[in-house]
């Protein structure tokens, strides 16, 4: 994880109000946390590995995005098709959109953040089930321009 993206992470919790942000990507784990003053406390961990384990460092091949565009979660939190369970999704796979439609909803720490759409076109597929959780810049939907 570098610079850049703990940097994203920061504004984040700034633009949405959060005290707390822990991810775990490729054996790296970092924690942000704002102190009652307001900055910010990080800590990381990496894996230690005995000598006997043999870690492969190779950079797997990026799955085709089937030609669309990824819309990917903004945050770590529970994906939500719909505002409410009683109400049918935003977006179902076939759904053309404009941009700034709504897709979905990301739940982080009992706040419902919507997601929109970067740019217009057709949901070609929708890659995260309803109420599970969703990583920071996870794939959520892949949209084809039209």
């Amino acid at each position: 994880m570098n610079i850049k993206k703990i940097r994203e992470l920061v504004e984040i919790m700034n633009e949405n109000d959060l005290t707390e942000v822990e991810i775990e990507q490729d054996g790296v784990k970092v924690k942000l946390a704002k102190k009652a003053h307001g900055a910010i406390e990080h800590s990381f961990a990496v894996p230690q590995y005995r000598k006997e384990e043999t870690v492969s460092v190779e950079s797997a091949p990026k799955a085709p995005t089937e030609n669309g565009k990824e819309i990917k979660s903004p945050m770590v939190g529970t994906f939500y098709r719909a505002p409410s369970p009683e109400i049918d999704p935003y977006v179902e796979a076939g759904d053309v959109v404009q941009k700034g439609d709504v897709l979905c909803i990301v739940e982080a720490m009992k706040v419902m953040n919507e997601v929109k759409a970067e740019c217009g076109g057709r949901i070609t597929k929708i890659c995260v089930e309803n109420a599970e959780p969703v990583e920071f810049e996870q794939v959520m939907f892949l949209i084809e321009p039209v």
